[in-house]
């Protein structure tokens, strides 16, 4: 098949948006040029790429095999380009990162000193939940992920790299703050604030809980630490929260952490990438870095000159 790089870039970029207008606009030429690449393209295939039903387009059998295709070319090009970097004695090039929401508290300031390291390199980090960041992983859109429960269902090779402490959270002024060795059994009918139903951190509370005979009165759901953080400050009752949610408050905040019995509950942040993915130079480096060097860096002073993007959903 004669096809052009510049002509599958065309062509993966109106897969990607289902669009000839974004793609162009992404590439930064006109609409009658990716037409006519894409034309010129399906010519050397021999077999439609694409079709149109009312305004949308489609895909066909053909077209999702050649956009595999072009993806793992697109991979394999970038990941040539880091190892002549490397080879040349400089490291550069993207790396994409998946990360749960509570690890946004701590992953900048893991980044920024991977960065003064490496000053060459990009970040792309993509923040959100754990149904999301599944999804991500099942379209295998990032080159790492971060989180602190892997999922079963999915193929992963992971790595733990950091401690996760989950702990009790109270206002300052609550009359358990500031007491030493309080049991467990004193959070009986305390007033609480849960993570939603199916959280990884409720399921440890719970199991907890349940296990010394504790009984809980849970005044509020929410799926978010920061409006935990918030109804905690209100007044609205207990949580239990990773440790690393509480960074950004300093020592003066209006949260304080309980000395509960039992707690803080052990757990860990794991580094995660598909079973069978290559990591390029650069994904491999931060695999290492995370692994070896992050359990050292001090998470709660700031690192400044990261260079990163970094995109909520």
């Amino acid at each position: 098949m004669q096809a052009t790089l510049h002509q599958l870039r065309v062509f993966e970029a109106t897969a990607r948006h289902s669009s000839f207008t974004k793609a162009a606009e992404e590439l930064f030429i006109t609409q009658p040029t990716v037409s006519t690449q894409v034309k010129q393209l399906t010519k050397a295939v021999g077999l439609p790429l694409f079709e149109q039903i009312g305004k949308r387009l489609f895909l066909t059998e053909a077209g999702k095999e050649l956009l595999h295709t072009c993806q793992e070319i697109f991979n394999q090009l970038d990941n040539f380009e880091m190892k002549v970097a490397d080879l040349k004695g400089t490291r550069q090039g993207k790396l994409t990162l998946g990360v749960i929401t509570t690890a946004k508290y701590f992953v900048p300031r893991i980044l920024g000193a991977f960065c003064q390291q490496y000053p060459g390199i990009d970040i792309a980090l993509q923040v959100t939940n754990h149904q999301k960041l599944q999804e991500r992983m099942i379209e295998n859109e990032d080159d790492l992920y971060i989180l602190s429960h892997p999922p079963e269902e999915i193929e992963l090779c992971s790595r733990p790299f950091l401690e996760n402490p989950l702990v009790v959270v109270a206002r300052r002024d609550h009359p358990l703050a500031g007491q030493r060795a309080i049991p467990i059994a004193r959070l009986n009918n305390e007033p609480f604030i849960m993570r939603e139903s199916g959280s990884g951190t409720r399921q440890a509370v719970q199991k907890l809980l349940n296990l010394h005979d504790v009984s809980v009165k849970v005044r509020l759901e929410l799926g978010s630490n920061e409006a935990i953080k918030q109804a905690i400050a209100g007044g609205l009752g207990l949580s239990v929260l990773s440790k690393h949610t509480l960074i950004s408050d300093g020592e003066n905040g209006e949260l304080v952490v309980l000395d509960v019995e039992h707690f803080p509950i052990q757990r860990n942040w794991y580094v995660c990438y598909l079973a069978g993915k290559q990591l390029s130079v650069i994904a491999d480096a931060f695999l290492h870095y995370l692994v070896e060097t992050s359990p050292t860096i001090p998470l709660y002073e700031p690192i400044n000159n990261s260079r990163f993007v970094l995109t909520n959903h």
